[in-house]
């Protein structure tokens, strides 16, 4: 399990004015990976950097301002924007080789596939009369 550094502000709105923080699931299916997703609206693919070096999985990006509406149009604004980076600590057993990421519908998922000795496995004894 990934230990993630937990801000008690963060939910109170106290963090930097500017920071921005996608939200982000990880889980396993079965025995043979680990999926992360990660909440990636109004981005393009150009925008987001995935990076896995050191079993340190690392993703950055930008979500960029519309330029159709100017800042003195807005009457209220709740969206953050700007610059990002979050990483995540991986398992030994992850094969950083078939690593692959899709990203849809302002959503991006990242599949882990874990390394074939990781999986638990059955060994049949055979016991002598």
């Amino acid at each position: 399990m990934t230990i993630v550094r937990w801000d008690p502000f963060r939910d109170f709105g106290l963090t930097a004015p500017n920071a921005w923080m996608p939200p982000v699931d990880i889980y396993q299916t079965g025995d043979h990976e680990l999926v992360l997703k990660a909440e990636l609206p109004d981005m393009s693919r150009d925008d987001i950097d995935i990076n896995i070096e050191n079993f340190v999985l690392t993703i950055k990006g930008e979500k960029k301002v519309s330029t159709d509406v100017k800042e003195e149009q807005f009457h209220h604004a709740e969206r953050r924007y700007g610059t990002f980076s979050r990483s995540f600590s991986l398992p030994q057993t992850v094969d950083s080789n078939r690593v692959s990421a899709e990203y849809k519908n302002g959503v991006l998922t990242v599949r882990l596939p874990l390394r074939e000795e990781a999986k638990p496995r059955s060994i049949k004894v055979d016991v002598a009369a």
